[in-house]
């Protein structure tokens, strides 16, 4: 089963490249090669700041596009691990280790609809 693991960061805490950050950053690419070679990982990818995101909706047929940023909440999506594995456990048992890197709460969520 595929499964979704969301990294968050804190808008707050802007990246500022300390040791802690870029050993934080190097374990995460160490967890994608160990996952590619398990055949677990999907796609991981870092996402741009939400100020660079856009939101679009369609309203009365015409498409209306908003720049970002969006919420006001501290904590955005920042990244992601798209993982294929046994089950839940082993998801956990991933997200765990995001989670420990990124020293912060990672989301999971299954997959339900996969092209």
């Amino acid at each position: 089963m595929k499964y979704l693991v969301l990294i968050f960061s804190n808008t707050e805490a802007p990246w500022t490249g300390s040791d802690e950050e870029l050993q934080s950053l190097q374990g995460l690419f160490a967890l994608r090669e160990e996952l590619t070679g398990t055949g677990e990982l999907v796609s991981s990818e870092g996402l741009s700041l939400p100020e660079d995101g856009k939101v679009v909706r369609v309203r009365d047929g015409a498409r209306v596009v908003t720049d970002g940023p969006f919420g006001e909440a501290k904590e955005q999506v920042a990244g992601y691990f798209l993982i294929d594995c046994a089950d839940d456990e082993r998801a956990d048992e991933i997200a765990g280790q995001v989670s420990a890197l990124v020293r912060d709460r990672v989301e999971v969520r299954g997959v339900v609809l996969s092209g």
